[in-house]
């Protein structure tokens, strides 16, 4: 702020918030708020509606932490947050957090439900097929009291520890179950279950809530291997669901094709033949579909899949392990050779063996054979220069020695069904094509994944309360669902208009599938500035936008006055 006696000049920052107003106010997500989380205490200076209003679009743009609030609120423009003037001042933590404490109280799936439902007759969104994963979040902590207990009526997650997707076995963590779908992989569905949540026991709940929000069972259900199971499957078909997942490895219907494809050619169907989308100058990425002719147990269509890269990265992973297992049994026999060897025991050599092996993942391609060796010494039993009648002693010692060959038979089987995995559907209509192009859209959720803890920035969390965090979680869920928005609305505007780039990286280099991210850089540095003369505002200066940030906001259908709106 520039103030000379009576002029003062005050900036204000408007950044991307106006986009995100925009899409905002088509969700009606404020009245929705005010509905679900009403503020009866008249003692409240600021709504609960309007306090989680603040933090959702702090998580879409800022990613600052609760107690930062206020002091992030205060450099931009109040109305982009949601607030008048006067209520910049008095946003603070304590506020945010009584609003995530009513948060948690409230009827989150029906507001979840209400948001969704609304979300798809205002941007058309179609719920044909929806992909269902999950991950993990760690947080630092004891956690002591959350384990379950009841908050306002309700109960809380248990922090605690689990298979860690994240790989941090050491640290707590809480389950995040989120479904997008398949038209633009829109989040439509969030929960937040127990650490030690297991994965394969969150479908029927998830596919339940996902046929009240469709209004039909009909959608294809895509998912991973953790719907494979007798449960699961059963409940979908009985309650006339379709999905396609992915068979494990410890189906008995793998290990029959693994071993029927040693003699037999698959009339392979080629779905996929595209230039290696990594590197330049390597093999084509190309993908073949086969519909085995023998069902599954449960009577559906198995469809198997060949990936030519997959196959590549399959044999060189195992050359790779091989290579190091070889590596580490070498280092062991020379230990065992040194003289002053501390493994003598023959049981503690073949645990050390099977470490070796198992940890590098192929026992069934390394063979190891410990044996016992004996070393012979000879001395004169006498005294003395040795002649023809002299006598000797034999001293024999014995110590563990191993060997090992590669098994060439194994390694051949296991090549001859390299970068193949099948897929199970109960939808008999589907074509092999079909069933893949489903299967191939579930990666577009680790991106929203990917979004959420790198862009978002989900962890650390800087909360105590169990109940806070998962309403935290909650608001997550809303950050995604506009952002994965503006991200399909502004792809669909391009493919509709015939562009094929936006130049949105630095430098004017253009790019064909623009994210959300580089659209909030584009407009980071909006901002408006505001004359006054002794604290009367005389003039408002607004942000001078550049053709590209016009073109991208009437590709978003928003309005220019969003930037210059009446103060």
């Amino acid at each position: 702020m520039f103030q000379s006696e009576k002029v003062a000049l005050r900036t204000e920052r408007s950044g991307p918030l106006p986009i995100v107003n925009h899409f905002l106010k088509r969700l009606a997500l404020q009245e929705l708020l005010e509905r679900f989380v009403p503020t009866f205490d008249r003692r409240c200076s600021l709504s609960h509606a309007k306090c989680l209003g603040v933090l959702l679009r702090s998580i879409i743009v800022e990613r600052e932490p609760i107690y930062r609030q206020q002091e992030t609120v205060s450099t931009f423009a109040a109305d982009c947050f949601g607030l008048a003037p006067g209520e910049v001042s008095i946003i603070g933590d304590d506020k945010i957090g009584r609003a995530l404490d009513h948060l948690f109280a409230a009827d989150r799936g029906a507001l979840l439900t209400e948001i969704v439902v609304s979300m798809a007759k205002e941007f058309s969104v179609t719920f044909e097929e929806v992909h269902n994963d999950s991950t993990t979040v760690s947080l630092c902590g004891q956690y002591r009291q959350a384990r379950g207990r009841s908050i306002r009526g309700k109960f809380a997650p248990w922090i605690t520890y689990g298979k860690s997707k994240a790989h941090r076995p050491d640290l707590k963590q809480l389950l995040l179950v989120l479904t997008t779908t398949g038209d633009g992989a829109v989040p439509v569905q969030f929960r937040c279950e127990d650490g030690n949540a297991s994965d394969s026991k969150t479908h029927i709940e998830t596919w339940i809530l996902l046929r009240k929000i469709a209004g039909t069972p009909k959608f294809l259900y895509v998912a991973d291997c953790k719907l494979c199971t007798r449960e699961n499957m059963d409940y979908i078909d009985q309650h006339d669901g379709r999905f396609v997942t992915v068979m494990p490895r410890t189906r008995l219907e793998d290990s029959e094709f693994r071993s029927w494809i040693q003699d037999h050619e698959p009339q392979w169907e080629l779905v996929c033949d595209r230039p290696n989308p990594r590197r330049r100058y390597a093999p084509r990425d190309r993908w073949w579909v086969f519909k085995y002719p023998i069902p599954s147990r449960e009577g559906w269509p198995v469809i198997w899949v060949w990936s030519s890269l997959l196959a590549l990265r399959q044999e060189q992973t195992r050359r790779e392990r091989i290579a190091k297992a070889v590596e580490e049994l070498g280092d062991l026999k020379q230990k065992l050779r040194n003289p002053r060897s501390r493994l003598r025991s023959a049981s503690e050599i073949d645990r050390k063996i099977e470490q070796i092996v198992y940890a590098a993942g192929v026992p069934e391609y390394v063979r190891v054979e410990r044996r016992m060796e004996e070393d012979h010494t000879f001395r004169q039993v006498t005294p003395g220069r040795p002649g023809p009648d002299t006598e000797y002693r034999r001293k024999t010692k014995r110590r563990h020695d191993i060997v090992w060959h590669i098994d060439e038979v194994a390694i051949a089987f296991d090549r001859r069904s390299d970068g193949m995995y099948p897929l199970l559907t109960n939808d008999k209509t589907l074509s092999p094509r079909a069933v893949l192009e489903a299967h191939k859209g579930q990666p577009k959720i680790e991106k929203r994944f990917e979004q959420m803890k790198t862009v978002h920035e989900i962890a650390p969390v800087f909360l105590k309360n169990e109940g806070r965090i998962e309403a935290l979680f909650f608001l997550y869920f809303i950050a995604l669902l506009v952002q994965a928005l503006i991200e399909r609305e502004l792809r669909k505007a391009m493919a509709a208009q015939d562009i094929e780039e936006i130049p949105l990286y630095p430098e004017d280099r253009v790019s064909r599938r623009p994210t959300t991210e580089q659209v909030f850089r584009l407009f980071s540095l909006a901002e408006r500035h505001v004359l006054s003369y002794d604290g009367e505002e005389v003039k408002v200066f607004h942000p001078r936008l550049t053709d590209l940030q016009r073109e991208v906001l009437e590709l978003l259908g928003i309005p220019e006055r969003a930037y210059k709106p009446p103060l």
